[in-house]
C-alpha cells in the first residue's frame, strides 16, 4: 500500500518505495553495470534536503514531467524538521518562479532560494523571519535574514555551510559513503581528494583537497584538471564529481602512476564513461557498490575502486 498520496503525481520518485518489489525495480536500474557487492539500502524518512519549486503563487514539487506545481504537504522521505516547516513555506508571498533548496545543518535550517524576480518583498522578509527553526534564508544569493551561520558537522569536524552547497542527501547514506571511503584508502600514505566539497572524506583522510568551490584548494577539475606532474606525489585519488562525473581528471589519471582510485558518483551514465576510459587506460575494478540514498527515484550512488 502506498504511503504517500503524490506517487505517481509528483514528479521526485520513479518507485514507489513501499512495494514489496521496489528493490528489484531499483536494481534494474544498474543491470548493464558490473556490480561486485550487495546495495546499500537507505531508510525513508531521512533525507535533510529537499529541493522545491514554486511558480505562480504555488509551492511545492514539479509534477513529473512538467513544470505545473504539485502542492505537497508532507513527504514521506524527508526529515520530520522539513515536513514541519513546508506549511509555513507554502505560506510565503512567493514572487516570479524558481527553487527553494531547504537544508537541515546542525544548527537549524538553511532556505536558498533562487528566483526569476531578483528581488524579494517587504512582505516575503517578513513572513521568512517567522518561519520555525530557520536559521538563514537567503534569495538569488541575497540574504533575507540570518539568525547563526550554519554549519554542519563532518565526522567531529565541524564546517560553515555555504548556501545552496552540496551534501550527500542523508547523514546515513554520507557516514556509510565516508567509512567505505576510508577503508578502500587503508595504508595510502597521500591522498588526493578532488571535487572534495565541504570536506566529508577530505578530513578523515588527511587529504590534500581540491574543488571549484569547497574548504579545498580552488580548482575547475573540469577544466583544469590535476596534471600528471601533480598527481605524481599520490598513491591515493578519491574523486566525488557533480553530476558530470570526470572525464579530464580521467585522462590524465590514466596516465599517471596512481595505484589506486575511489570514485564516488552520483550518476551511472558518467560514472560508466569514465569507467571506461580508467579501464582501457590500465585500471582494473576491484569493488563496486551500489548506495539507494536517492530512495524513491531513479538515481543511485555508486562507490568503485580502481586499482593498477
Amino acid at each position: 500500500m502506498k504511503t504517500c498520496p503524490f506517487f505517481g503525481v509528483c514528479g521526485g520518485c520513479k518507485y514507489d518505495f513501499t512495494a514489496a518489489d521496489y528493490r528489484e525495480q531499483k536494481l534494474s536500474e544498474l543491470a548493464a553495470l558490473p556490480v561486485t557487492n550487495a546495495p546499500v539500502w537507505t531508510d525513508a524518512g531521512t533525507r535533510r534536503r529537499a529541493d522545491f519549486a514554486f511558480s505562480g503563487g504555488m509551492f511545492g514539487f514539479y509534477q513529473h514531467r512538467s513544470k505545473n506545481i504539485v502542492p505537497v504537504r508532507h513527504c514521506p522521505l524527508l526529515r520530520n524538521e522539513i515536513n514541519e516547516l513546508i506549511p509555513s513555506l507554502a505560506k510565503l508571498p512567493w514572487g516570479g518562479m524558481g527553487s527553494c533548496l531547504v537544508t537541515i545543518c546542525d544548527n537549524g535550517i538553511d532556505v536558498s532560494i533562487n528566483s526569476t524576480v531578483p528581488y524579494f518583498s517587504s512582505e516575503f522578509k517578513s513572513g521568512a523571519e517567522k518561519l520555525p527553526n530557520v536559521i538563514r534564508v537567503t534569495w538569488n544569493e541575497r540574504t533575507v535574514f540570518q539568525r547563526a551561520v550554519p554549519v554542519i558537522n563532518f565526522d567531529g569536524h565541524i564546517v560553515e555551510y555555504p548556501a545552496g552547497a552540496f551534501l550527500q542527501p542523508t547523514i546515513p547514506s554520507e557516514n556509510t559513503l565516508r567509512e567505505m571511503v576510508i577503508n578502500a584508502a587503508n595504508g595510502a600514505s597521500h591522498v588526493a581528494d578532488l571535487f572534495c566539497g565541504l570536506g566529508n572524506f577530505t578530513f578523515a583522510l588527511n587529504a590534500d583537497g581540491f574543488d571549484i568551490a569547497g574548504i579545498g584548494i580552488k580548482r575547475d577539475l573540469f577544466s583544469h584538471p590535476l596534471t600528471v606532474g601533480m598527481l605524481a606525489k599520490y598513491d591515493c585519488v578519491v574523486m566525488d564529481p557533480p553530476r558530470a562525473g570526470a572525464f579530464a581528471q580521467c585522462r590524465e589519471l590514466i596516465n599517471s602512476n596512481v595505484p589506486r582510485i575511489i570514485y564516488v558518483s552520483c550518476n551511472p551514465q558518467t560514472w560508466q564513461r569514465d569507467a571506461n576510459i580508467l579501464t582501457n587506460g590500465g585500471y582494473k575494478i576491484t569493488n563496486l557498490t551500489p548506495v539507494d540514498q536517492f530512495i524513491g527515484s531513479a538515481h543511485w550512488e555508486l562507490f568503485s575502486v580502481f586499482e593498477k
